[in-house]
């Protein structure tokens, strides 16, 4: 994958990774190792930005899912879509059109997910536990991978 701050994962990243492993099934989780999480826990590293709050959102930074690939995991019956970094829309998005086009077809986005790098690229059974909040967006995840 691309190193830029900003990199979206496009449709020809999906289409090469599977040229390697084989189709992405109907009905898979998709957890996408960008690597991103090795940032983690330096905040400028894996934000772009020491700032909170609205003082920080033009300096975010960090790579996501592009839409075209959204929609081509949405067309694909796809269950959920995992990132190792703090969004699935990369860290400029203001309008994030990503999670708007999964959302809208009741794909699940999991962000931050962690140690992306011992999952093996297939055949993992994938564990996601989230926390309901009465009236919430979202919510913090338990996420785990029996290996195979």
């Amino acid at each position: 994958m691309d190193s830029s701050v900003d990199y979206r994962v496009r449709p020809a990243d999906i289409t090469a990774w599977e040229s390697v492993h084989g189709a992405i099934p109907r009905g898979a989780i998709v957890l996408i190792r960008t690597g991103w999480g090795s940032r983690w826990p330096d905040r400028a590293r894996y934000l772009g930005t020491t700032k909170t709050g609205a003082s920080a959102i033009p300096e975010l930074h960090f790579p996501g899912l592009d839409l075209d690939a959204a929609r081509e995991l949405a067309r694909r019956k796809v269950n959920a879509v995992g990132i190792d970094t703090p969004s699935i829309d990369y860290g400029q998005s203001s309008i994030f059109a990503v999670h708007r086009r999964l959302f809208a077809v009741n794909i699940p986005a999991f962000e931050n997910v962690a140690n992306l790098g011992e999952v093996p690229a297939t055949g993992a059974y994938v564990i996601a536990l989230p926390m309901k909040i009465k009236g919430g967006s979202g919510g913090p995840l338990r996420i785990v991978a029996l290996l195979p």
